[in-house]
């Protein structure tokens, strides 16, 4: 029998990344974070633009969740959240896409 994991505050638990974290017996861990923090891996996962990133990044979560970490490194936060406004920069650079020299 599969275990039910959890999703995040925004996103709902993609399977391939469901199936990660059950391969590697990382659940505990998974389960452990906040609905935040497992949203964040989520979002950052799902960002991806590219299959092969897509994996590198499910890979690294898993990595990172057996190492402890509580959120993606390097990763901006969540633009889908409706709990808070994102920042200015997330507004510009990752919304409006707006160029640098703006």
């Amino acid at each position: 029998m599969k275990p039910k994991l959890s999703g995040g505050l925004a996103h709902e638990l993609p399977a391939d990344l469901a199936k990660a974290l059950t391969e590697r017996d990382v659940i505990s861990a998974w389960e452990a974070l906040s609905a935040i923090g497992r949203n964040e891996f989520i979002c950052w996962v799902e960002d991806a633009k590219q299959e092969k990133t897509r994996v590198k990044r499910i890979v690294r979560a898993t990595e990172e969740l057996l190492g402890g970490k509580k959120r993606p490194c390097c990763w901006v936060g969540c633009i889908h959240r409706t709990d808070k406004k994102p920042s200015k920069w997330q507004q510009d650079v990752l919304i409006d896409k707006k160029p640098k020299n703006q």
